[in-house]
């Protein structure tokens, strides 16, 4: 459900992002008679039975799959376990490049996949690992087993772990207002306009798709947020990938805030982040 909501807090494509999707669809077959742009993010939710040339493209003459037909969208994989390692695998390089190439013995295609992966998984085989009212009857076997279907390398491209716990019933029937999807779309599209700002001379639009040399140009971080870091690499282990993209997501959280310097706070939010995944599989 959660998942499902993301486009709708995220900026409203530009004419050139819809003119790429909609050229995919064109491709795939996938338009509808009598259909203009498409105006709106893709949201793609694979089954977990797809396979490598589902997800990636293939064919004798190839087709876009899943990572290019969630091109400036959403691809949102449901029990993330359950995929073949295989397909997981494939991902790696859209994640990375933000493209796929497909190789034939004739010719080389590459489509685009500039994407959000969204993945969730349970934290062990009967999904009670770290429920406060209910036993766990996993084995420490079984979930190490279970766990271990994400590759390390395909982890260290995910910025962001959440753990979700279940819900009570006081927070299913209160009625106080929240915070609409249009008024978190609102702040989203704000420091969508300040990285646009920021990046407009390198052509990019958003932190994610920053480099390692734009990194050291353009994030400004505060002396407390520096010695965090430092910290932060050598006691999580952190790769090059790891480091940069901690930073991205610290930028990020900064924009959201309006501040013009990454603070240490904004630094040990992306770390809470990135960490989280790893303490709840040691619990």
């Amino acid at each position: 459900m959660l998942a499902k909501r993301i486009p709708s807090i995220l900026p409203a494509m530009t004419s050139q992002e819809a003119l790429e999707v909609t050229k995919i669809y064109s491709v795939a077959g996938l338009l509808k008679n009598n259909t203009g742009l498409v105006s709106d993010r893709p949201f793609r939710s694979p089954h977990h039975t797809v396979s490598t040339a589902g997800m990636i493209g293939g064919g004798t003459i190839p087709r876009p799959g899943e990572a290019t037909l969630s091109h400036n969208g959403v691809l949102f994989l449901d029990e993330l376990p359950e995929f073949p390692r295989a397909v997981l695998e494939v991902l790696r390089q859209p994640l990375e490049d933000g493209e796929v190439t497909i190789s034939r013995v004739h010719a080389s295609l590459s489509f685009p996949a500039k994407l959000m992966l969204i993945a969730a998984l349970n934290p062990c085989p009967c999904g009670f690992s770290s429920d406060p009212s209910r036993e766990c009857s996993c084995t420490a076997s079984d979930i190490r087993r279970y766990q271990k279907r994400i590759s390390g390398p395909l982890l260290d491209r995910i910025d962001i772990t959440i753990h979700v716990p279940r819900l009570e019933y006081s927070d299913l029937v209160k009625t106080a207002p929240q915070e609409s999807s249009s008024d978190i779309r609102q702040r989203v599209e704000a420091a969508r306009l300040i990285q646009q700002q920021r990046l407009k001379q390198f052509g990019l639009y958003a932190n994610a798709q920053m480099q390692h040399k734009q990194i050291k140009k353009l994030c400004r971080l505060a002396p407390d947020a520096v010695s965090l870091l430092k910290q932060a690499f050598t006691k999580l282990n952190l790769s090059a990938r790891g480091f940069d993209r901690v930073i991205k997501v610290a930028q990020t959280v900064a924009d959201l805030s309006g501040s013009t310097q990454i603070e240490a706070g904004h630094i040990a939010e992306a770390i809470q982040y990135r960490n989280e995944f790893q303490v709840i599989s040691r619990k």
